[in-house]
C-alpha cells in the first residue's frame, strides 16, 4: 500500500467514513483535513491531521479502526478521542 498523505483525505471533508466495532456499523465524518508541523528534513510525508466527527451518545476508545470510504478505500487510522460538540465527539488522527 502507498504512504497516505494529506491529498489522499483534502477531497473527502464532510463525506463519511464506515467501520465496525462490535459488530456495529459505525460513521465517522471527515470534518477537517490539515497539514501539521514542520516536517523533518527528508520526511517521508508532510505531517498532518485528520479531524472525524461521531454523533453516537458515547465515546469510542483510541485504538486503530479498518476506515473504508469508495474514493480513499479501506485503511486503518488510529483515532483518538479528543472532544465533545453539541454534534458529537471527535476524534484526531496524526500523521508524521
Amino acid at each position: 500500500m502507498e504512504l497516505l498523505t494529506l491529498e489522499h483525505f483534502s477531497g473527502c471533508v464532510n463525506q463519511s467514513f464506515t467501520t465496525r466495532l462490535d459488530d456495529v456499523n459505525l460513521e465517522f465524518v471527515l470534518v477537517e483535513a490539515r497539514p501539521i508541523g514542520a516536517a523533518a528534513p527528508h520526511p517521508m510525508r508532510k505531517p498532518f491531521s485528520l479531524l472525524f466527527r461521531n454523533t453516537a451518545a458515547v465515546v469510542f476508545p483510541q485504538k486503530t479502526y479498518p476506515m473504508h470510504h469508495p474514493q480513499v478505500g479501506e485503511v486503518g487510522i488510529f483515532l483518538v478521542p479528543i472532544a465533545y460538540e453539541k454534534a458529537g465527539f471527535l476524534y484526531q488522527a496524526v500523521f508524521n
